[in-house]
């Protein structure tokens, strides 16, 4: 087995792997895995935005108040508390490595999304934020001379050894086994996993592999069943399904059924801007009552194309004149609240690895994350990790055994009917409604699919492995909050505030 031995090894190319990157490059020399192109990511395909209390009005105070609200008494305060503070701070860091934040004048434009009490999203090319983002920090890292990125390569485990982490071993794009040696440390930045459920906003990419890996090294994973559901995906059957931004709402469009009538007002007082988890159930129970779901956008006339430029070509593509045609849309998968339990400077519960981004559970989200919190809590905490990540002393890492690593599966179709499989049962058993007997249903077909699994389907094996952790917390937690819903327990029970579980 190949061994490249570096200071710091970061899996992942999104906002948080990428800014976790950055910080480090001062510090040492940064290896970047990343298991297909650069810009694959849920961070490049981020339409909504950024949050942040710098407008007039807001305060990070504000901005805290409104994540509690959404989290429904799961968030950490304390995570919140950083969360907020560093906002305006890591906007300007942004805004020096290069991303064209979209401006009124002198001042940042901001904009309103469901659930926050003020204006206060930043947007880059109206409704290409993360890609605005991610296209700036990639500039900065392959500019820098201490950051390699490497390609196509799959990372298939964590290299342990002694209770610590020391590295990861991952196959190349030629199928080459090699074995990524950090004297500093590891960070996960690998993402969500949306693609364990038919229907999702996330990249092909989003395999929910960080948990798995974690997971198999006995790492703690915590709130794994809170996920979020986005409302509005384009109806159109496609993998991933095309996003139509939450702002577009937050600039006056409404949802309505085909029989004309805007229905959010049946469900809560706050209509078309309610929590994510209110909108897309109400959406699924129009839906589940035999009803096509519309967002009425007209109201935007011309101004459409110029606020949602990308959303527009995507409509247009589809037949769709957003000016004069209503919307079709359906709630897709879209982010996981839970992931890799971390502190406050993101580290996990096995010394020497770190997580950041999507993977990781700083608590910030709570059971239903805020909109347009995520981008924020990846660049937030990225920059927390680095601070500590670097403060440690180098570890010795050249009497490290070799680890075997399985070769890769030729079975591509065999494969793929799996993944297909794990997506639906997902989507039938642990979506946005869920059952006791559909959840334990739903991981006895799991357990199914798992006999057919063989050694070298590595994204077969960390679907597998993350839909059944979801789905075990989802029974575990008999009561609805935020993201997890019920129908055998619909209320929001106070002995479950502020209770998080743990695997």
């Amino acid at each position: 087995m190949t061994r490249l031995v570096t200071d710091y090894v970061v899996v992942g190319s999104g906002i948080a792997g990428l800014t976790t990157a950055l910080s480090l490059g001062e510090s040492g020399r940064v290896i970047v895995l990343t298991k297909s192109r650069e810009q694959e990511s849920n961070s490049f395909r981020a339409q909504g935005g950024i949050a942040a209390a710098i407008g007039e009005g807001d305060s990070p105070e504000l901005h805290r108040q409104d994540t509690l609200r959404t989290g429904v008494e799961l968030c950490i305060p304390q995570s919140v508390d950083v969360l907020v503070e560093m906002a305006p701070q890591t906007i300007q860091l942004l805004s020096g490595w290069g991303t064209p934040f979209d401006q009124e004048g002198a001042q940042f434009a901001l904009g309103r999304e469901g659930s926050h009490s003020v204006s206060r999203i930043l947007h880059v090319g109206g409704d290409s934020t993360g890609a605005g983002i991610t296209d700036s920090l990639l500039k900065q890292v392959q500019a820098h001379e201490r950051i390699e990125i490497m390609t196509h390569t799959m990372v298939a485990d964590l290299i342990v050894h002694g209770g610590v982490c020391l590295g990861v071993t991952a196959l190349d794009e030629g199928r080459e086994p090699i074995a990524y040696l950090a004297r500093k440390g590891v960070v996960l930045a690998t993402g969500g996993c949306g693609q364990l459920y038919r229907y999702t906003t996330n990249d092909l990419v989003s395999t929910g592999d960080g948990f798995a890996m974690a997971h198999r090294a006995g790492v703690k994973l915590m709130d794994m069943e809170f996920v979020q559901f986005h409302p509005t995906a384009l109806a159109i059957e496609q993998n991933p399904m095309f996003l139509v931004s939450e702002a577009v709402r937050g600039e006056g469009a409404h949802l309505v059924n085909d029989r004309g009538e805007a229905f959010m007002e049946r469900y809560h007082t706050w209509k078309d801007l309610a929590p994510r988890d209110v909108v897309s159930r109400a959406i699924y129970t129009e839906m589940k009552a035999g009803r096509k779901v519309f967002l009425d956008a007209r109201v935007l006339g011309e101004r459409f194309e110029k606020r949602f430029p990308k959303i527009y070509r995507q409509a247009r593509e589809h037949g769709i004149d957003p000016e004069t045609n209503l919307i079709p849309v359906t709630p897709a998968a879209h982010f996981i609240m839970g992931g890799i339990q971390t502190d406050l400077h993101g580290q996990t519960s096995l010394p020497r690895l770190f997580a950041c981004g999507e993977v990781a559970c700083t608590g910030v989200h709570g059971a239903n994350r805020l909109a347009s919190n995520s981008l924020l809590e990846g660049a937030v905490f990225a920059q927390r990790v680095a601070d500590k990540l670097s403060s440690l002393a180098e570890q010795a890492v050249e009497d490290v055994p070799d680890f075997s690593i399985p070769t890769l599966c030729n079975d591509k179709q065999s494969e793929e009917k799996l993944k297909q499989s794990i997506r639906q049962i997902m989507w039938d058993y642990a979506g946005i409604v869920r059952t006791d007997e559909g959840l334990r249903k739903g991981l006895s077909l799991l357990d199914k699919v798992a006999e057919q699994v063989e050694d070298g389907m590595l994204e077969t094996r960390n679907m597998l492995i993350t839909a059944q952790i979801i789905m075990k917390a989802a029974c575990m937690r008999e009561e609805s909050r935020g993201g997890h819903y019920r129908r055998d327990f619909p209320e929001t029970r106070l002995e479950w505030s502020h209770k998080h579980l743990v695997i």
